[in-house]
């Protein structure tokens, strides 16, 4: 069996292949234009490695192969309010590029889009208090990041409809865990703190996410994906743990016994207050498995754990 896997050195990305290889017997090809969020010792086990932007990927490069698991995208939202080009790039123009290999390939399985909570849109938007998006959901994608992402989740599904091709798309929330890059908010948070560091907050900071350890989600990724009975569906896969972006600071601070020294900054173009993801059909589908729905690691006893010892 092999699987290819793009931006496989990313957070998420390194994070699969981890799991899979130490998982499953089976033959892995990493992806990666190896950009500032890509590192080579995010994957622990020797497998082999194609340096190239996904745009620029073809057939020969891949070959044969019975999965194709997406992961490489742009995906800082300031990035892309400052220049969305790349991410028109990368995520819409990488993503057909592959659509159009991996149709072409009879061996194929499946091809495992993995995309954002973020096409939903803002959660408060919504009249009703506390409103979740199934997978049902109207898109509707704030930033050019989750524009792009939204397009690139058409572009499988529209491939599924005229070629047939057979997929899988999956919208996480918010990750955290090891090899984070520095730039995300909580390893940023962690250093600024522990620095001395003043550290700018968006507006109120109020902005509420929902949070999963990477390496739970790449296990319910893999469990749908080896499963023949789930093709051409999307699921989300979230924990329901939702906490504003201040509750997050406050607990950092709290953990280092540190003061924090907050600026509130103006608030990001654009910027969501709450996203949300009702993951109903997640657990409906290890019920009908009759097997056990995953127990998700807390995020604060991740940052508990993490970070007591630099007290």
């Amino acid at each position: 069996m092999k699987i290819i896997v793009t931006g496989g050195l990313g957070f998420i990305g390194s994070a699969f292949i981890n799991h899979l290889m130490d998982n499953f017997e089976c033959e892995v090809l990493c992806v990666d234009k190896l950009t500032y969020a890509g590192n080579r010792k995010n994957v622990k086990h020797n497998v082999p490695f194609l340096h190239k932007d996904i745009c620029d990927v073809t057939d020969m490069d891949l070959g044969e192969y019975d999965y194709i698991v997406h992961f490489a995208a742009e995906s800082h939202v300031d990035n892309s309010i400052t220049n969305g080009l790349p991410f028109v790039k990368t995520n819409v123009e990488g993503t057909f590029n592959l659509l159009e290999i991996s149709r072409k390939n009879k061996k194929l399985k499946k091809f495992i889009h993995i995309s954002t909570d973020e096409v939903y849109g803002d959660m408060a938007d919504h009249f009703s208090l506390n409103h979740t998006a199934s997978e049902e959901e109207r898109i509707k994608p704030s930033s050019y990041y989750s524009a792009t992402k939204a397009a690139s989740d058409l572009l499988v599904i529209s491939a599924n409809r005229t070629y047939g091709l057979p997929y899988l798309i999956t919208r996480t929330c918010n990750n955290f865990g090891e090899h984070q890059f520095d730039e995300k908010f909580l390893p940023k948070i962690a250093k600024s703190i522990m620095e001395n560091k003043e550290i700018p907050v968006y507006g109120d900071g109020e902005q509420i996410r929902e949070w999963m350890y990477v390496y739970d989600n790449v296990k319910v990724i893999c469990d749908l994906m080896f499963d023949d009975e789930i093709v051409n569906e999307t699921f989300n896969i979230g924990t329901s743990f939702r906490v504003s972006n201040m509750d997050i600071v406050k607990k950092i601070s709290y953990i280092l016994d540190k003061d924090v020294n907050v600026k509130h900054v103006e608030d990001r173009l654009g910027h969501d207050r709450r996203y949300g993801l009702y993951c109903g059909k997640m657990k409906k589908y290890y019920i009908n498995k009759q097997v056990e729905i995953p127990k998700f690691l807390n995020l604060f006893d991740y940052l508990e754990n993490q970070y007591k010892k630099n007290k």
